[in-house]
């Protein structure tokens, strides 16, 4: 299959590493310059963990989009969510009204916001589009051409946007573990970062200042209390999507079944325990400042739009809600702003019964 690869971090580069070893022809774009420079120097990407060590090369690497989707079958959005709707509107820009989109991941909202940013731009028109729930790796960029991948998604929840057939098929040629879910308020609520990152965010702030992040946040920075605060923004996320008619598991059930927490282990409710667990995330850092993407992107592009679904299903989420403000005034960052919001995913004024029936294709407004 030819895959367009859109975004150069560390996602974008492991994304090259397996499915060049999965026989895909592929090409890499960003829209930074100076990210892609150490990549076409050496002429492809080095990667080293769970997909092996060795080297991907890539033949076109660039940032021109309409270059880089020239004749692909399918792009692949490897990038933090805050570039969504960007990204969205180079690919209206660039014509590609008809070509397959799969974020990888999409977080909450993605695909709703991503269709809607590229609509705007596109008089009307969305392509298809599929999401992840998740990012398929744990994966880190220690060295500027080099990928250190520690974990791969032995699972991914699948949703795709009405008419999107073809891009969730093209997801599962890709991840053959990703398995369709019903809708993408499914893949959306089971947005585990929210979820993982936001309470240790926000009550290990003073430790991320004061040590510029030199702790192990899955293990260091999950205390008892943290979990505690971890369990009933859980809670919540289960209630919300229960009003969808979505029965989620909780959190470290669910990273179970991806991968990132250890098979062995039998009471996922013990977060402390079952989330130290995981090889691929025991040793990854804190956040080094308050501007990091656990802060930036979790905060606005996750709790944001959780608390917006939320308030459409009509479920009060009172600990989502106080992290929201605390993260605001911790980072000094008006999200509502800057963030993904009911109107920037295109569901502003829906309550529940109009929100299912727009993600299932039988009415809503965009």
């Amino acid at each position: 299959m030819r895959v367009a690869i859109l975004g150069a971090g560390a996602g974008g580069a492991a994304a090259v590493a397996e499915l060049t070893q999965a026989g895909h022809r592929l090409t890499l774009w960003n829209r930074s310059a100076s990210t892609l420079a150490p990549f076409i120097a050496r002429g492809g990407v080095e990667y080293e963990g769970v997909l092996g060590e060795g080297f991907a090369p890539v033949s076109l690497i660039t940032t021109d989009m309409r270059q880089a989707i020239e004749a692909a079958d399918v792009a692949l959005v490897c990038l933090p969510t805050l570039s969504h709707v960007a990204v969205a509107r180079d690919l209206a820009l660039a014509g590609a009204y008809a070509l397959p989109v799969v974020l990888n991941p999409g977080h909450t909202g993605g695909a709703l916001e991503f269709a809607h940013a590229y609509a705007q731009v596109a008089s009307g028109q969305r392509p298809p589009v599929a999401e992840f729930h998740t990012l398929s790796y744990i994966a880190r960029k220690y060295q500027p051409a080099r990928v250190t991948v520690t974990g791969r998604a032995k699972y991914l929840r699948l949703g795709a946007l009405p008419g999107a057939d073809a891009a969730a098929r093209l997801a599962r040629v890709l991840y053959p573990v990703a398995q369709s879910v019903p809708d993408v308020l499914n893949s959306s609520l089971a947005n585990l970062n929210m979820v993982l990152h936001v309470p240790g965010a926000v009550l290990g702030a003073a430790w991320v200042e004061a040590t510029g992040g030199d702790f192990t946040f899955y293990v260091q920075g999950i205390t008892p209390g943290v979990a505690r605060v971890m369990h009933a923004l859980d809670d919540e996320r289960i209630a919300v999507a229960a009003a969808f008619g979505h029965a989620m598991p909780r959190v470290a059930a669910e990273m179970q079944r991806y991968g990132t927490v250890e098979p062995w282990v039998t009471d996922t409710d013990d977060l402390v325990a079952a989330i130290g667990s995981g090889e691929a995330n025991r040793r990854i850092k804190a956040p080094d400042s308050l501007a990091h993407r656990y802060y930036l992107e979790d905060f606005g592009h996750g709790l944001l739009p959780f608390l917006a679904l939320a308030a459409a299903a009509g479920v009060a989420t009172p600990v989502a809600a106080a992290l929201y403000q605390l993260g605001t005034t911790l980072t000094g960052t008006d999200f509502a702003a800057s963030g993904r919001t009911a109107s920037t995913m295109g569901i502003a004024g829906m309550d529940r019964t109009q929100l299912l029936a727009h993600v299932h294709g039988s009415g809503g407004t965009a």
